[in-house]
């Protein structure tokens, strides 16, 4: 397999920019939030653009939440130019996915969204490159696509078995349309079955009580758990709320650190003899209600560079003691509508 890790935004979004540069024939994109980037060197908007004017098929699958803020001129001139829009929307349920594909033959996906102010993130993205490697993917975006009520053939085509047959897929998806939770039962049985340590990094952690008694259970079968997170969050509100649950599971031995810069990766790594990168949060929207993506490794060689970057990141953190965090009256109402809403507690 032909892959390239990028463990920052702006790496990666280089990485994108090149691509979509080179594309002959098709540019696929399923993002949460891709919003009008138009200061230079990435001005994806208008690559697209001159993209979809040399006969270059671009169909965009985006979160009618997430990237609720692109332009309406920005939206009219990518129509204009051929560009497919569509936007993803169903009640309490997100496409949180960040999924690339190029010409049928390149593939990105990891935590990474298109937006400028997200450049400075440490992330984790992945490409991977071959025909055949890549079609689980186009497989799924397809059903995204077909679910936003449109029927291009050329897409659709790629939901059929015979696309995908015979492909041993590494791709696992939360697709709640279909009630398949491929995903989140991964995260369940890794965790159950570790024998030595779980390595997690994620920017909001605020998991279901379900996953912290496996974390328990693990701990307590002298499993060594490190989960890294942010100190401070893009989402303010959340930030005491993520405090709240390391409170919780410190008392229960499992070692949480704080890097001091807004890390946005997605990735679990187990007993340093299998990975998982994806676009999952810890908490009960990615877990049960969001369309998620994620793909896991058991090469030596990625695995290790999984770890690598887990502990570069650890030893730019600080560890977490018990810290004394008393909620006021908005972080008390943010915490009881995510509890009454998903019920995590």
């Amino acid at each position: 397999m032909k892959y390239r890790v990028y463990s920052r935004t702006r790496k990666f979004l280089d990485a994108l920019w090149k691509d979509i540069y080179n594309a002959k024939s098709s540019i696929y994109i399923e993002m949460y939030i891709f919003l009008d980037d138009n200061e230079k060197p990435y001005n994806f908007i208008e690559a697209l653009i001159i993209k979809a004017k040399a006969w270059v098929n671009v169909v965009l699958v985006l979160d009618a939440f997430g990237s609720r803020e692109l332009d309406q001129q920005d939206i009219e001139s990518m129509e204009k130019a051929g560009i497919s829009i569509n936007f993803f929307s169903n009640f309490l349920r997100r496409t949180h996915r960040k999924l690339v594909m190029i010409d049928e033959k390149i593939a990105f996906f990891g935590g990474a969204n298109i937006k400028k102010n997200t450049r400075h993130r440490l992330d984790l993205q992945m490409r991977i490159q071959g025909k055949k490697i890549i079609r689980p993917f186009l497989k799924t975006f397809a059903y995204t696509y077909k679910m936003c009520g449109w029927t291009d053939k050329s897409i659709i085509v790629y939901m059929r078995r015979w696309f995908f047959k015979k492909i041993k897929s590494f791709v696992m998806e939360n697709l709640p349309g279909h009630k398949m939770y491929r995903l989140t039962e991964y995260y369940k049985d890794k965790i159950i079955h570790a024998k030595k340590s779980i390595k997690i990094t994620t920017p909001y952690f605020m998991p279901p009580r379900r996953m912290i008694a496996l974390l328990d259970d693990a701990q307590r079968r002298g499993v060594k758990i490190d989960i890294m997170i942010p100190y401070d969050t893009d989402v303010k509100s959340l930030n005491k709320i993520n405090y709240y649950y390391i409170n919780k599971l410190t008392d229960m031995n499992i070692n949480f650190y704080a890097i001091n810069q807004m890390n946005h990766a997605k990735m679990m790594i187990i007993d340093d003899k299998e990975g998982v990168i994806g676009s999952q949060n810890i908490d009960h929207l990615s877990f049960s209600h969001n369309f998620e993506i994620g793909a896991f490794f058991k090469e030596k060689e990625l695995v290790d560079k999984l770890i690598t970057i887990f502990d570069q990141r650890k030893k730019k953190s600080v560890s977490y003691t018990t810290l004394d965090i008393r909620l006021n009256m908005r972080d008390k109402v943010v915490r009881a509508l995510y509890r009454m809403i998903f019920y995590i507690i």
